[in-house]
């Protein structure tokens, strides 16, 4: 049987699970596969559907997005706008409001920085006065470290 193009994903997959020094037969029972299947999986003959990846990046401990990019589901951009949002919404240390409160000035300043981007006005770093970034935020960096800091006292 020929391989598949699936990217680096089976060479990925085994790497993690080397790295959590786990044997295929235990990752294959703690991701809910068949030992075969994942074996062709590692080897790139078979091609995993995104809820067989989210079963073993859930084993694995790693996050399903990576695992969606390697297998080429993914676009890596689009893996980076989700992976902030989903490691806040499992931080057990924060209510669900300040989860909230932190994934809309995520994205507030991912929009601010690409509207400047857009219109070509964003300066390099090394360029930038001190306070500049907080300008660029539109309501600042400590107005919003301040709600943040209202919100964990609620």
């Amino acid at each position: 049987m020929a391989a598949l193009k699936v990217g680096n994903l089976g060479e990925y997959l085994r790497e993690q699970r080397r790295g959590a020094s786990l044997s295929l037969r235990q990752l294959a029972e703690a991701a809910g596969v068949s030992n075969p299947y994942l074996s062709q999986i590692e080897r790139g003959l078979r091609k995993p559907s995104a809820e067989i990846l989210q079963q073993l990046a859930k084993a694995l401990r790693i996050s399903a997005e990576t695992l969606y990019v390697q297998a080429g589901m993914l676009d890596a951009r689009e893996r980076d706008e989700l992976e902030v949002p989903a490691a806040i919404l499992t931080d057990p240390s924060i209510n669900e409001r300040q989860k909230q409160v932190l994934i809309q000035i995520y994205e507030s300043f991912r929009k601010e920085n690409a509207t400047a981007a857009d219109l070509g006005s964003a300066a390099p770093d090394s360029v930038r006065s001190p306070g500049t970034d907080e300008e660029a935020a539109g309501t600042g960096t400590q107005s919003s470290l301040g709600l943040v800091q209202e919100e964990s006292e609620k």
